[in-house]
C-alpha cells in the first residue's frame, strides 16, 4: 500500500521513479495481483496518470485494462476505472476529470476547456486514432462495450457510452461496421434514450449522432427502433424551440436520420410525424429577446422541414410532404413567422428559404402563398412585401437572395402565378394607388444598384420560364420615359441599356447588370419567334451584338461576349424569316463576315466553362459567398445546356442543308400524321372489337340466365300443378261434407248461411278451373319455345349445308373453265387443218396424202362433236348448279331473316316468360289465399257442428273407395 500512496501523492523516501516505470509497475500489479482490491487500486492509479502520461498508459496498459473488462465483470467500481482510463487514452478532447461523486452535468455536450495549438491538437488526434485502431483490431472489444451498456450501474454505463462515442469520432466507419453486424448492437444503443438519468440519455444522443453519420443502413435501423417517436417526445418534454442544448442534440440526430435517406423520410411522413412539427413554430406576439439557443433550435427545426421537401428528393415524395404540410397547417404557421415582427434576421432568412421549398412546384401551396397578406395598413400581399426587400439595397445580402429564391419557387411550374405577375405590368391592370409586383421588378431592373438589376432581371425571367403566352404578353408592356418623349416597350428599354451611349450605359456597364439583362433577353426570346422578330426589328441590336462578340476584351467581358453570342444564336435558331433583312441565312452570313464561325462558337462555349456557371448549375437555391459572384441563375444554366449544341449546329449549317432538314421535317410530319391516323383507326377497331366481345359475353350470360329462368319456370309450373291437384282433392272432399249437412240445422245454423257457404265453395271451384286453364296455356308456351329452339338448330345446320354446296359449285365452275379452254384449243386446231386441207385439194398432191387427210379430218370432227356434247352437258350442269345456288342463296337469306325474326320472338318470349313468372307468382298468392279461405271455412263448419274431414281422412277414404271399386270389378268378373 505504500507504493500506491507514493503514486497517489504521498511522500516516499528515496529517489522518485519515472512515469513510465510507475506505469509499468502498476501494469504488473494489475496483471499479477490476486486480490480484487489491489487490482482496483492499480487501475485507479492508472486512471489518474492517463492524461499526463497518455502515450505510456495507452501503450502499456490497454491490454490489461481490456482484460479487466472481461474478467472482473462483477465489480462495477473497477470496471468504471478501466473504462475511464481507456476513454482518457482514446479521446482527443482535453477535459477536466469528472469524478463519480461530483455533481453530474445535465447536458451531454462536451466542450473543450482550452484550445491547444494546432500542432499539439494534431498530435493528440493522431494518438487517439492510433489507440482506437489498436482497440478495434479485435471486434470483440467493441462487442464487449456494447454488452457493458446493459449494466445499469451509472459508473459503468456512462463511461462505456463516452468511450464508444470517442471510438466513433476517431474511426467512425470501422466502428459502425462492427456495431452493425453485432447482434442487438443498435438496439442496446437505442435503450440509452429511455434511461431516466439525463446525463446518460444526453450522452446517448451524442453517441447516436456519431453512429448515424453517413451510414444509411444504421440510419434505417435506428429509425425503425422507434427513434422518431422518442426524439420528438424528448423535444416536447424539453420545451421545443425554447428548450436547451438537449433539443439541439435531438434535432441534429433527426437531421442525420432524414437527410438524403428517402426510406426514413417516407417512414417519417407515413408515421404522421410531420403534424407533430407544427407546434415548434408557434411563436408568440412578443418576439423580443430571443436567446442564442432558441435561435439555434429554430434554425435546426427549419432545416428539418427543408430536408423533407428538398428539391433533390424524388418529386413524388416531395409533393406528398408538401401536401401534408399544407393540410396540417405547418405552411400557414411558417407564413405567420414570415410576416411577424421582431424575428431575428437569420431566422427570417431561413424561414423564407423553408417556405420557398414547401411551395415549390405545388399548385395548392403556391395559391395559398399568393393569398397571404402582410399585417400592414392597407394590407399588402406577402409577395409584394418580399420583393420590396429584394430590391432594397440596404437589406442584408443573404435575405435578398432568400427572397429571390422564394419568388423563383413561387413561379416554378406555376403558369397561373406567372400570368398574375405579368398582368401587373400590363397597361389595363396597373393601379396607380398601389404598389404591384411588376412595378417593383421594373424599378429594380432600372435602378442604380447592380444587384437589384440582376435580381429583378432573374425574377422577371422566371415569370416567363416555359410560358409562351406570357412572353408574348410581356411584349405589350410600355414604359414611360422623360417628359415629351413617347413610351417605349420593355424589350426596347432592356436593349437600350445594353446598346445606347447615355447615362443608362454607364450605369449598366457593370458586368452584373449586363449579365442579368442578357439572361432575361435570352429567356424571353427563346422558343418565341414573335419576340425574336420584335428584337430584330430594332436596327441597332444586331450591330451591337456583333460588335460586342468580335472585340477582344478581358475575362469578365468575355462572359458578356458569350452571352451576346447566345442571344444572337437564339435569334438565328428561332427566326421565322419574317424580316427580310434579318433572315437566318443573312444572320449567318453576317456572323461569318464580321466574327467568324469558329470565333463565334468559341465565345459561345465560354459561358458553360465559367466557374460560377458550374456552381449555379448544382442546385436551384441561389447561394453566393459575395454579391460580386452572383452572376448565373440555375434555370438559365439549363437553358444554356439545351441551346448551346443546337445553336452551334444551326450556325454551321448551309442553306441547302437547312432546306433538306425542312423537307425531312415535313416528310416526318406527314409520316407522323399518317401513323397517327392509322393509330386512331387501330384504336377505333380495338374499341369496336372490345365492344363486340363485351356484347358476346353479355349475350352468353343472358342466354345462360334465360335457360336457368326457363328451367326454374318449369319446376315452378310443376309445383303449381301438384298444388292444384291437392287443392282439387280438398275441394272435392269439402263438397261431399257440405252435401251431407245440406237442408238441416246443426247447433242453430240457419239454411241461408249454409247456402252462402255453398256459393263461396262453387266460386272457388270456378277460380280453380281458371287457374288450370292458365297453367295449360303456360305449358303450351313452353312447348312452343322448345320447338323454336329446334328450328334454330335446323337453320344453323342448313346454313352449314349451304356452305358445302357453295364450295362444290365453285369447284364445278373451275372445271367448266378448264373444259372451255380445251374446246377453244381444239377449235383452233380444226381451223388449221381445214386450211391445210383446202390447200392440198387445190394443188392436187399425191394420192396417199389426199386419202389420209379426210381420215384425219373425220377423226377430228368426231372428237370435236364429243367435246361439244360434253360442253353442252357441262353447261346444263352449270345452269342447274346456278339455279340450285340461287335457291340456296334464297334459302340462306330466308334463314337469315328467320333467325332475325326468331331473335325478335326470343326477346318477346323472354318478356312473356317474365310476365308468366309474375302471373304465376300471382297465382301462387291466389292459391294461398284460397287455401286460407278453405281452412277458415272448415274451421267455421267445425264450429257450427258440421263434420269436416282433414286431408289424411280424405286420402284414407280415397284409398278405401279405390279398394272397394277393385273388389266390385273382381266380383263382376
Amino acid at each position: 500500500m505504500n507504493f500506491f500512496r507514493g503514486v497517489m501523492g504521498g511522500q516516499a523516501a528515496g529517489p522518485q521513479p519515472s512515469g513510465a516505470e510507475t506505469i509499468q509497475k502498476l501494469c504488473d500489479r494489475v496483471a499479477s495481483s490476486t486480490l480484487l482490491e489491489d487490482r482496483r487500486d492499480a487501475v485507479r492509479a492508472l486512471k489518474s496518470l492517463s492524461k499526463k502520461y497518455r502515450m505510456e498508459v495507452g501503450t502499456q496498459a490497454m491490454d490489461h485494462l481490456i482484460n479487466i473488462l472481461q474478467t472482473d465483470r462483477s465489480d462495477s467500481e473497477i470496471l468504471g476505472y478501466a473504462l475511464d482510463t481507456l476513454y482518457n487514452v482514446i479521446c482527443n478532447d482535453e477535459e477536466e476529470e469528472q469524478d463519480a461523486v461530483t455533481p453530474l452535468p445535465v447536458s451531454g455536450k462536451h466542450k473543450n476547456v482550452s484550445m491547444p495549438d494546432e500542432n499539439a491538437q494534431k498530435q493528440a488526434d493522431d494518438l487517439g486514432a492510433h489507440f482506437t485502431d489498436k482497440f478495434i483490431q479485435d471486434p470483440e472489444h467493441v462487442t464487449l462495450l456494447l454488452t457493458l451498456l446493459e449494466e445499469f450501474d451509472f459508473h459503468v454505463r456512462w463511461p462505456a457510452v463516452k468511450l464508444l462515442t470517442a471510438l466513433l469520432k476517431n474511426q467512425g466507419p470501422q466502428v459502425q461496421g462492427i456495431i452493425l453486424v453485432s447482434p442487438m448492437g443498435v438496439s442496446r444503443l437505442m435503450d440509452l434514450l429511455a434511461d431516466s438519468r439525463e446525463v446518460i440519455r444526453n450522452d446517448g444522443l451524442l453517441l447516436l449522432q456519431q453512429l448515424t453519420k453517413g451510414n444509411a443502413a444504421i440510419q434505417k435501423i435506428v429509425a425503425f427502433e422507434n427513434a422518431f417517436e422518442r426524439l420528438l417526445d424528448i423535444i416536447t418534454e424539453e420545451g421545443s424551440s425554447d428548450g436547451g442544448i438537449v433539443v439541439e442534440d435531438c434535432l441534429l440526430l433527426l437531421l442525420n436520420l432524414l437527410k438524403n435517406n428517402s426510406s426514413n423520410q417516407n417512414f417519417f411522413k407515413e408515421g404522421s410525424y410531420i403534424q407533430r412539427m407544427k407546434p415548434w413554430f408557434e411563436v408568440g406576439d412578443d418576439n423580443s429577446g430571443w436567446s442564442a439557443q432558441k435561435v439555434t433550435n429554430l434554425h435546426l427545426m427549419l432545416q428539418l422541414v427543408r430536408v423533407m421537401v428538398s428539391p433533390v428528393n424524388s418529386p413524388g415524395a416531395t409533393a406528398s410532404c408538401q401536401k401534408s404540410m399544407y393540410l396540417c397547417g405547418l405552411l400557414q404557421q411558417l407564413c405567420t413567422i414570415l410576416m411577424a415582427t421582431g424575428v431575428p434576421a437569420d431566422i427570417l432568412t431561413e424561414t423564407i428559404n423553408t417556405v420557398s421549398e414547401v411551395i415549390r412546384g405545388s399548385q395548392v401551396n403556391q395559391d395559398y402563398f399568393a393569398s397571404v397578406n402582410a399585417p400592414s395598413n392597407p394590407p399588402r400581399p406577402a409577395i409584394v412585401v418580399l420583393l420590396m426587400s429584394m430590391v432594397n439595397e440596404r437589406q442584408p445580402f443573404v435575405l435578398r437572395c432568400a427572397v429571390l429564391y422564394c419568388f423563383q419557387c413561387f413561379l416554378y411550374k406555376n403558369q397561373k402565378g406567372q400570368g398574375e405577375i405579368v398582368a401587373t405590368l400590363l397597361p389595363s391592370t396597373i393601379d396607380a394607388n398601389s404598389i404591384s409586383a411588376g412595378q417593383l421588378l421594373c424599378g429594380g431592373l432600372f435602378s442604380a444598384d447592380s444587384l437589384s438589376n440582376w435580381c429583378a432581371a432573374v425574377a422577371l425571367a422566371h415569370a416567363l420560364q416555359d410560358n409562351l403566352t406570357q412572353k408574348e404578353q410581356l411584349l405589350r408592356v410600355q414604359l414611360a420615359t422623360s417628359m415629351g418623349n413617347p413610351p417605349v416597350s420593355l424589350l426596347q428599354q432592356c436593349t437600350n441599356i445594353l446598346s445606347q451611349g447615355d447615362k443608362i450605359v454607364r450605369r449598366g456597364s457593370k458586368v452584373q447588370t449586363r449579365v442579368g439583362l442578357l439572361m432575361l433577353l435570352c429567356t424571353w426570346i427563346s422558343n418565341c419567334p414573335i419576340a425574336v422578330t420584335h428584337f430584330l426589328h430594332n436596327q441597332e441590336n444586331v450591330p451591337f451584338l456583333t460588335a460586342q462578340i468580335s472585340e477582344n476584351l478581358g475575362e469578365d467581358e468575355r462572359l458578356v461576349q458569350g452571352l451576346c453570342a447566345l442571344l444572337l444564336g437564339i435569334c438565328i435558331y428561332y427566326n421565322d424569316n419574317s424580316l427580310e433583312n434579318y433572315t437566318k441565312e443573312k444572320l449567318k452570313q453576317l456572323i461569318e463576315k464580321r466574327i467568324g464561325k469558329e470565333n463565334f462558337v468559341e465565345k459561345l462555349s465560354f459561358v458553360a466553362k465559367h466557374e460560377l456557371y458550374s456552381r449555379a448549375a448544382q442546385k436551384p437555391q441561389p447561394v453566393f459567398p459575395s454579391p460580386e459572384q452572383m452572376l448565373f441563375d440555375h434555370e438559365f444554366t439549363k437553358l444554356v445546356k439545351e441551346l448551346e449544341g443546337v445553336i452551334t449546329k444551326a450556325v454551321h449549317k448551309s442553306s441547302e442543308e437547312e432546306k433538306k432538314e425542312e423537307e425531312v421535317k415535313k416528310t416526318l410530319e406527314q409520316h407522323d400524321n399518317i401513323v397517327t391516323q392509322y393509330k386512331e383507326l387501330i384504336r377505333e377497331q380495338d374499341a369496336q372489337i372490345q365492344e363486340l366481345k363485351e356484347k358476346v359475353v353479355s349475350m352468353s350470360s343472358q342466354n345462360e340466365q334465360l335457360q336457368a329462368t326457363v328451367t326454374q319456370q318449369l319446376s315452378q309450373i310443376q309445383q303449381h300443378k301438384d298444388q292444384y291437384n291437392i287443392l282439387k282433392l280438398k275441394l272435392g272432399k269439402d263438397n261431399q261434407s257440405n252435401s251431407q249437412g245440406d237442408g238441416s240445422q246443426v247447433n242453430g245454423l240457419q239454411t241461408e248461411e249454409l247456402t252462402q257457404l255453398r256459393e263461396e265453395v262453387e266460386e272457388l271451384h270456378k277460380q280453380h278451373a281458371l287457374l288450370q286453364t292458365q297453367l295449360g296455356d303456360k305449358d303450351a308456351l313452353i312447348d312452343t319455345l322448345k320447338s323454336e329452339a329446334a328450328q334454330k338448330a335446323e337453320c344453323s345446320a342448313g346454313a352449314s349445308d349451304n356452305t358445302d354446296l357453295l364450295k362444290e359449285l365453285e369447284a364445278l365452275r373451275s372445271q367448266v373453265q378448264l373444259q372451255s379452254s380445251e374446246i377453244n384449243l381444239l377449235k383452233t386446231e380444226r381451223q388449221d387443218l381445214l386450211k391445210r386441207a383446202e390447200t392440198g385439194l387445190s394443188d392436187t398432191v399425191s394420192t396417199g396424202d389426199s386419202s389420209s387427210d379426210p381420215a384425219k379430218m373425220a377423226d377430228l370432227e368426231n372428237r370435236l362433236a364429243a367435246q361439244t356434247a360434253e360442253t353442252e352437258k357441262l353447261k346444263d350442269e352449270t345452269k342447274s348448279l346456278s339455279e340450285s345456288r340461287a335457291d340456296l342463296e334464297q334459302q340462306l337469306a330466308s334463314a337469315t331473316s328467320t333467325v332475325a325474326i326468331l331473335q325478335t320472338e326470343n326477346a318477346k318470349l323472354q318478356t312473356e316468360v317474365q310476365e308468366s313468372k309474375k302471373e304465376q307468382d300471382d297465382l301462387l298468392m291466389l292459391l294461398a289465399d284460397q287455401d286460407q279461405k278453405i281452412h277458415s271455412l272448415k274451421q267455421k263448419l267445425k264450429s257450427l257442428g258440421q263434420t269436416v274431414e282433414d286431408e289424411d281422412d280424405l286420402d284414407a277414404r280415397d284409398q278405401t273407395d279405390d279398394d272397394e271399386e277393385e273388389e266390385d270389378d273382381d266380383n263382376e268378373d
